[in-house]
């Protein structure tokens, strides 16, 4: 499903406009980036949690040319999903 199909499906079910749908989801989507961007979590009760992981520094290889290269240290959002969800995918 693409974003598309989520501001149809959206559309459809809440019975308003797709132009509404669509800001509608830009919204949530923007209020999430930035939560996350602050370093904070979003948790939807039933579907899940997002939140900002850690990943160290590590060391690498080119697969060009097989050189060692240094990974810089990164913040990574992640995902887990909701007794409510995994249980609706089972």
């Amino acid at each position: 499903m693409n974003k598309f199909e989520i501001i149809e499906a959206v559309a459809k079910s809440a019975d308003i406009s797709k132009a509404d749908a669509g800001r509608a989801l830009e919204g949530t989507v923007t209020a999430i980036k930035d939560s996350l961007k602050k370093g904070g979590m979003v948790t939807l009760v039933g579907f899940g949690t997002f939140y900002v992981g850690k990943r160290a520094a590590r060391s690498g290889r080119n697969p060009r040319t097989g050189a060692t290269i240094k990974i810089k240290a990164a913040r990574v959002p992640k995902f887990r999903a909701g007794k409510a969800l995994k249980d609706a995918v089972n």
